[in-house]
Formats: structure tokens, sequence, C-alpha cells
């Protein structure tokens, strides 16, 4: 790799590894990012980005030029937790390095996109940003717990609405052009109690839901794949009862829906499908789609309902050819162009704002949530040459568009 994109990237590879380093050594679960966010804005403001700003909602964005094509680099800062740490070869939050392998809680997913978004400013500022373009690198937050949350905020309440968003979550260096949706659904069903000596007095809501089991399970079977994302599913994540004691019949039983929704699946198709079993039927059962509603770290609750669109881009639309051209200059060679297999904050760029989105970021998809999260250094600059380099690219079909006008 010997273009200048890859050049610049090495030359800050040294501060660049510093700073995901600090970023990792931050616990940050979903409203707890305050003290990440603060981090990345000192990194900001040390590497002279134009405007640093935090949102009410929490969200950070670093502005650099003030051209009138916006492009902003998406990355969220909340993390899962690391749960058993028995499980984990090092300290999670070490930020450990061997091997040309850093370590630790949030490296795939999704910090090392944050850190080389940020420091392809630092690249920017020295090669200086196109005239027609403003970049943004974006420090999101609560993404973990209701993706596309921050979007809905940034394009509602802050009003700004790029002409290109970059989601940098992990993709294994590759060009990502969509995902399946998804949605949270309940299905309830009621009974009556009544002492557990004498069952036969009452109506059991769990008896009741045990039909319903069997024939979500079957639903997910019958699922049909669609190109090109493939299949939708539908799984049962949790389930649970009530009853006045543990010596009595259960008078509601509930159980919570993960539905994955893929080409030509939406709300109304997922509830309808779900209502329409016979066992729903039969058992007078409600579904219900969810709500989300907590706060971020700012203190601020900003509802919405939990359904979260797919959205796919064709490889003809001009964010995915700007992509693939700039990955050309970047790196001398072709890229592969695929689809997450998880949910991003796309749902809400792309999914409801209808935003052209990509995606491009460091680390591998399968290490998402897992122990010894890791992504190799090579990617984070490998990312922010990308970024440098798709900025330019951004820029010279912003100018060809507008002649052709």
């Amino acid at each position: 790799m010997t273009s200048s994109y890859y050049a610049d990237a090495m030359a800050i590879k040294a501060d660049l590894v510093k700073f995901m380093q600090d970023i990792i050594r931050i616990p940050s679960l979903s409203s707890e990012e305050g003290a990440v966010i603060e981090r990345i804005r000192e990194e900001m403001l040390r590497i002279g980005y134009d405007e640093v700003t935090v949102d009410p909602m929490g969200n950070l964005l670093g502005r650099i030029g003030a051209g009138p094509r916006v492009i902003a680099f998406d990355g969220h800062v909340d993390t899962v937790d690391v749960g058993d740490p028995a499980l984990w070869d090092r300290d999670p939050h070490s930020a450990e390095i061997e091997d040309g392998i850093l370590y630790g809680r949030g490296t795939s997913d999704m910090k090392g996109g944050v850190a080389s978004s940020v420091y392809a400013g630092a690249i920017l500022k020295k090669r200086g940003v196109p005239d027609n373009v403003t970049f943004y690198a974006t420090a999101t937050v609560q993404e973990e717990d209701c993706d596309g949350l921050c979007w809905q905020y940034i394009v509602n309440e802050d009003g700004l609405r790029p002409d290109l968003v970059v989601i940098t979550e992990p993709t294994s260096l590759r060009i990502y052009r969509g995902h399946r949706g998804r949605m949270e659904m309940e299905v309830h069903t009621s009974g009556v109690s009544c002492h557990g000596s004498a069952p036969e007095r009452g109506e059991n809501a769990v008896y009741k839901m045990a039909g319903i089991i069997a024939d979500i399970e079957a639903l997910n079977e019958r699922l049909e794949p669609r190109d090109p994302l493939g299949k939708g599913t539908v799984t049962i994540s949790e389930i649970r009862s009530s009853s006045p004691s543990l010596c009595a019949v259960a008078d509601g039983c509930t159980i919570h829906l993960d539905r994955r929704l893929t080409i030509g699946e939406t709300e109304e198709t997922s509830v309808a499908e779900i209502r329409a079993l016979p066992s729903v039927q039969k058992g007078n059962a409600t579904v219900t789609v969810l709500d989300y509603a907590v706060p971020s770290h700012t203190g601020l609750t900003y509802p919405t309902r939990k359904y979260y669109p797919t959205w796919e881009m064709p490889e003809s639309e001009p964010a995915v050819q700007a992509a693939t051209a700039a990955y050309r200059k970047a790196f001398g060679d072709d890229p592969e162009v695929g689809h997450w297999t998880f949910s991003t904050n796309g749902v809400a760029t792309a999914g409801m704002h209808e935003i052209p989105t990509v995606g491009f970021g460091p680390g591998h998809e399968h290490f998402a949530h897992a122990p010894n999260e890791q992504t190799e250094i090579e990617h984070l600059v490998c990312c922010a040459a990308f970024y440098s380099a798709l900025v330019d690219q951004f820029s010279k079909d912003s100018d060809n568009g507008e002649k052709r006008q």
C-alpha cells in the first residue's frame, strides 16, 4: 500500500493507537458514556477540529470544514458489558497489544471505528478539507440499547442531515451496504389463578403460551430467504409468568420476541403474522410492539418505538460507487462488498431518514459482544486512510453532480 492516504495514516499511527487504548480503558455501557465522550472531545480539540459540540442527548459531533456537502462518519461509543471475566484471557479494559492485535471490550464493536474516524480528521487537517465538503466525526450514544436512536435525535433535533453517512462498525475492511432490520415484540396470555393444589379450578396462562411457543418456532422455520439480505428470523429471547405465589396457577405469561427483518418485512407484516397464528387466536393473546424510553448519560429521555427498519443500498447507488472508488484510491485494489449480519445506526440514517449510507470499519463482526474482543492495529490505520480518501472522492462526485445540473 503506497497511496498518499495510507502514508498519511501511517504517519499518525502512534497517536491513533494511543488514543484507541485510552478509550478502550474507559468503560462505557449504554447511558454511561459521559467519561469516554469527554476523552474523545479532548482529542478532537487537540487535533484542531473546527467545532466540537456535545448535544443535549450526549452525542459528540466534531466538524472540520464548512462546505455545502456534508459527510458524516458515525461510531457509537457505548459497549455491552464484559460478561464472565473468567472467559477473558486478559483484563477486558487493559487495551493490551500483542502481535499487532489490540484487545479489549469495544475494540471491534466499535471504538475502533470511532478512533479511526477521529484520526481521519487529523489527516484532513493536514491535507485540507475540500472547499465543497463539511466533514463530521460523530461519537454517538445508546446504540447497544436502541440502535439508531442517536441519529433520530441528531437529524430531528440537532438538524444535521448529512448527504452521506459512513457507519464505522466492523466490516473486516469490506464495504457494506445494508443489513436486516429488527423489532421487539411481546406476546401475553392471561389466565385465572387458583391454589396450586387444585389447578382445575383455574386457567393456566403458561399452558396457553405453550402452543404459541411451538407455533413461533415453526414460523421461524418457514420464513423465506429474500435476496440480497437472506432470511428473516424470529426467536423467543425471554419468558416470564406471574401468579399470586409459587403455590398458585399462573395468571399471566409473557414472551419476548427478537424479530429480524429481511427485504419486504415490516412492523405491520410481522405483527400480523404473529396475530394470525392459530394458538395466538385460540389463547386470545395480545401482541405488543415495545417502546424504548431510557435516559441517556445526560439525563435526557428520547422515546422511540422498538422497530428498526431494514435498509439496503444497491451497488449502483452513488454512495456505494464512491466508497468503491475511494477504496481503489487508498489501496490500489477492488474491495469486497457485502452486508452486516447484525444491526447498526443505519436503521435510522438509511432506514428511517433515507440518507445514503455505507459501512466500512476495523475489526470483525464475529468478535462483537464476545470474550477476548479484538481488532488489528493495521485495520485502524487502513480505515483512517480509507475515510480520508472517501472525503476526497465525495468532493469530486459532488463537483461532478453540480456540473451535470
